[in-house]
């Protein structure tokens, strides 16, 4: 008798995590526990064995549908006991084999990122998923330019980073009217991972469109945070 669906999915959720458990090196992960101010503990992984394992067990345990996968990735990250549980959930949710799947704007897609976005409430995990969220911008713009307006909009720090950082790599296909948007919702905050996102986001871009960076820059100098500026500046002075 084959197993169903959730079955299938709690197998694939209690794989990740006793594979990790068997790689964990305690030596490692005191160390990582300082550096990331983490409240969850460390296995003492690195990424790259992170990223075996989920490929590992994702050869052996195939999901079943689209449905299943989501749930998954959400089992695995609500239990989570240590910080690699849940690179090990983000990194079944950019797997290269549900990537169709990754591509669709729907409720339960956008409903998950925001869960993780806002309890994960920290860069690492914030930026990781962020990589999927710019996926599915590019993949329906209709669909999720507003909600990234809306996003760069909320109280929550790290929805509005999301909304700044969603762009990175897109290059030309970068709609600058968001970017700008999005920036002007967190201009005046500040925090440190808002005004570093902000100048992350304009420094990547200006790799694209230098003049429009600068004339960026010009206009909002009075509101711009050094740090903002400085990081902003990085590509465009080195390439003068």
């Amino acid at each position: 008798m084959s197993a169903t669906s959730s079955e299938i999915g709690r197998q694939m959720a209690d794989a990740l995590t006793a594979e990790l458990v068997l790689r964990a090196d305690p030596a490692r992960a005191a160390g990582q526990q300082r550096y990331m101010k983490s409240a969850l503990p460390f296995h003492g992984l690195t990424a790259p064995q992170v990223r075996a394992v989920v490929n590992t067990v994702v050869a052996a345990h195939p999901s079943a549908g689209r449905d299943e996968w989501l749930a998954t990735v959400r089992t695995v990250w609500d239990r989570a006991t240590h910080r690699e549980d849940r690179y090990a959930a983000l990194g079944l949710l950019r797997h290269r084999r549900y990537r169709d799947w990754a591509r669709v704007a729907d409720d339960a897609l956008i409903g998950l990122l925001r869960h993780l976005i806002t309890t994960g409430a920290w860069w690492d995990l914030v930026d990781d998923a962020s990589h999927v969220v710019g996926a599915l911008l590019q993949a329906d713009r209709p669909v999720m330019t507003p909600l990234l307006r809306a996003w760069s909009r909320e109280p929550d720090l790290w929805l509005r980073r999301s909304a700044i950082i969603s762009q990175l790599g897109a290059r030309a296909a970068t709609d600058r009217d968001l970017l700008a948007y999005a920036i002007e919702g967190s201009i005046d905050d500040a925090d440190f991972f808002a005004r570093k996102a902000i100048g992350w986001a304009l420094r990547e871009y200006s790799k694209t469109d230098p003049a429009w960076v600068r004339g960026y820059l010009d206009a909002q100098a009075p509101r711009l945070s050094p740090l903002s500026r400085r990081e902003a500046l990085k590509w465009l002075q080195r390439t003068r």
